[in-house]
């Protein structure tokens, strides 16, 4: 059988409506799709139980008897059926909510079946709710069912009798086809190498294990196998550009950045800023294009040295821009990259979209003559009408935020593309950063500014409002501002909206004396930029928002952040909006504040919080909880390349691993052009047709 071409309707059990249901809802189209449609989870089959062995304790039973009598209670859409099942020496009650006619047209009772399910306890007796049955007759001996496979499915599949079991029924065929082999997608030497399993017998495994080490081996050898191929295509992509792509050189360091460097720095360079600056010179300098991730926590420098790697371009007579993901960040940058240069002669503008027409015809022809050094901006910056002299360097800031195509815009506004530099204010782990960066050279400002006090982070529950008020008001007597962050989350915007402005009600009749700003996503960016510029200029003591601020707003008088219902906030999230304080010399304080029932990972969540400062501490943490696809920012912009079976979570050491393999491999033979690494050149040709190219990431 080709289980490479043959369309899925053809078959057993599919046809046209089921086929465009597994096409539109979980994006099957062939029975390959199919077999590396992993399932979620196992349910041991291998044994079959007795209705008394029932207890608390057990999770699934697997019984043989016969149905003695069926009941409905209720009336429409109330309507249940019951029925008395039992298994010779005992009996359980069977109920069914939906689905009560083909119950009823396709079980009889006095005849033996084989009935499936989670038994629930209710008023002291169990039963089971919508239990799998079968003839008893057709169903295979318990030694050989073994492990039997869950796999996720919709609603609307659900709906139209495509479960978990109606998936499993149209894989079992062509697991049954593919035993006689199928084409390997591995070179042999990396099979044994690493001891993995052949190809067939892991899809075989993966779907319908013999036992639960044979499954491990089948995981195993198909994790490695995924993320194997992002990590080799990502860094054959990479070895391509930098045998192919051909950058601006920046021989000199001139005026302008030594000027700054001797007569502007407001401070000493850190050592990690100075390590990193010492990384951008050696790029700039190699004649090739300049990709670089530029990881620092909030407040750690890193618009200083975006800043200084611009000042390279300016002196070696390139232009430099830099592209924020908000008007309220893209000012921010503008307002202290034009405090940093004084009256040092280099001409920046700020281009938005609140930016005016009349605004813009200067800023065009400044662009297009070389006179303006260096563009701020939004995604106003990626329109056509914006046009470059000699663009040198791409600085991108809070990189997560934009996606692919949007970046890639940039860099085409010149004949040869300029150097990137790629700034992130959110640490990613490790694991996280070779795949969603694997192609980008990664640098780390690890280090705060000296005077710098570590924030003291403390969790309160809401019945300690009181003692919350009465520090409030101590800080604003010191003469210190404070930040009150409400969560917003789209699906709930309303209700959202609503508990910001009763909290804000609540803090102008408990602070009558003071003046309170209030800013959220709904408010024009006239009325936003005016409440955030009273913030800023002091005129106001209390800020009551949302998240909008979580980047962006840069007040060094600022010393609390409050943070309310902090368990409907994520751990980066909670780490950025931290940042927002603690960027003056004053001691700082970052308040959670929630309810007392807690989920387990909420608890863990305000322990680690309280616990560490650290970025990437922190970063590695919200991985562990809540898995790379939920990581803020990468959700916004899509993963560039979906993982059916590895977890980026729990399979580092497997990353490392895969990552060191395709490097090794790479280096030998950068082409694959070996007879031993053809089948790698034919898989990946097929991966990169079949989905988004992994390397094009940057």
């Amino acid at each position: 059988m080709d289980i490479y071409n043959q369309d899925i309707k053809f078959l057993a059990g599919v046809g046209p409506k089921k086929a465009e249901l597994l096409r539109t809802e979980l994006g099957l189209s062939t029975p390959e799709d199919l077999l590396r449609y992993y399932p979620y989870k196992y349910v041991d089959r291998s044994r079959f139980y007795y209705l008394h062995e029932i207890s608390a304790d057990t999770a699934y039973i697997q019984v043989k008897g016969q149905i003695v009598k069926f009941e409905k209670v209720g009336e429409g859409r109330n309507q249940r059926l019951t029925a008395i099942f039992t298994d010779g020496k005992s009996s359980i009650e069977l109920v069914w909510f939906k689905g009560i006619k083909y119950i009823t047209e396709n079980y009889k009772p006095r005849i033996d079946y084989v009935i499936f399910g989670k038994p629930t306890a209710f008023n002291g007796k169990y039963n089971i709710a919508h239990p799998e049955i079968e003839l008893a007759s057709k169903t295979p001996p318990a030694d050989q069912l073994g492990l039997q496979p869950y796999y996720n499915t919709s609603e609307k599949m659900k709906s139209s009798y495509l479960n978990s079991k109606a998936l499993q029924k149209i894989i079992f065929p062509i697991v049954q086809q593919i035993k006689l082999g199928i084409p390997e997608t591995l070179p042999a030497y990396i099979l044994k190498k690493f001891a993995l399993m052949n190809l067939t017998d892991s899809l075989v495994n993966v779907h319908f294990p013999k036992n639960a080490d044979t499954l491990r081996k089948a995981r195993q050898r198909l994790k490695f196998e995924e993320l194997f191929y992002i990590q080799l295509s990502i860094l054959r992509q990479t070895k391509w550009r930098d045998m192919h792509s051909v950058g601006f050189v920046f021989p000199i360091i001139g005026h302008y950045f030594n000027t700054f460097y001797k007569d502007y720095l407001p401070f000493e360079l850190t050592g990690a800023q100075k390590r990193v600056l010492k990384e951008i010179r050696l790029d700039v300098g190699t004649g090739k294009q300049m990709n670089r991730l530029l990881q620092g926590d909030v407040g750690s420098g890193k618009t200083l040295v975006a800043l200084m790697t611009m000042l390279m371009a300016v002196d070696n007579g390139y232009q430099a821009c830099i592209m924020a993901p908000t008007e309220i960040l893209a000012t921010q940058h503008f307002v202290t990259i034009q405090d940093f240069l004084k009256d040092l002669g280099v001409n920046t503008a700020l281009l938005t979209g609140s930016t005016k027409p009349k605004e813009r015809v200067p800023i065009h022809k400044q662009l297009q003559s070389g006179e303006l050094h260096i563009l701020i901006g939004t995604h106003a910056l990626l329109e056509d009408v914006v046009q470059f002299k000699n663009l040198g360097l791409v600085v991108i800031d809070e990189q997560h935020r934009f996606g692919v195509e949007q970046r890639s815009r940039l860099w085409k506004k010149n004949s040869q593309p300029p150097h990137i530099l790629v700034m992130t204010a959110t640490p990613i782990p490790r694991t996280l950063a070779m795949t969603l960066y694997g192609d980008l050279s990664v640098s780390v400002i690890d280090e705060l500014p000296p005077g710098r006090k570590p924030i003291e982070t403390l969790h309160y529950f809401e019945n300690k409002r009181q003692a919350l008020n009465g520090f409030i008001a101590k800080q604003v007597e010191l003469g210190r501002q404070i930040y009150i962050v409400y969560p917003l989350i789209q699906e709930s915007e309303k209700m959202d909206l609503k508990n910001l402005e009763e909290g804000y009600q609540y803090v102008q009749e408990t602070f009558p004396h003071y003046k309170i700003s209030m800013v959220h996503g709904k408010l024009k960016p006239a009325e936003k930029e005016y409440q955030m510029q009273r913030f800023v200029s002091g005129e106001t003591q209390i800020m009551v928002a949302t998240t909008v601020i979580e980047v962006g707003v840069n007040v060094p008088n600022a010393s609390v952040m409050i943070i309310e219902n902090a368990e409907r906030f994520g751990l980066s999230q909670l780490h950025q909006l931290r940042g927002r304080v603690g960027r003056g010399a004053e001691q700082s304080y970052c308040l959670l504040i929630t309810g007392f029932k807690l989920a387990t990972d909420t608890r863990k969540r305000m322990e680690i919080m309280t616990r560490t400062n650290d970025g990437f501490e922190i970063s590695e943490a919200d991985l562990q909880i809540r898995g790379p696809g939920d990581m803020d920012g990468t959700q916004q912009s899509g993963m560039p390349f979906e993982l059916k079976i590895a977890n980026l979570a729990q399979d580092g050491k497997m990353l490392e691993i895969a990552r060191n393999t395709a490097m090794e491999i790479l280096d030998e033979d950068p082409q694959l052009a070996s007879e031993e690494n053809l089948v790698l050149a034919k898989q990946l040709s097929k991966l990169n047709t079949n989905t988004m190219n992994w390397g094009t990431i940057s």
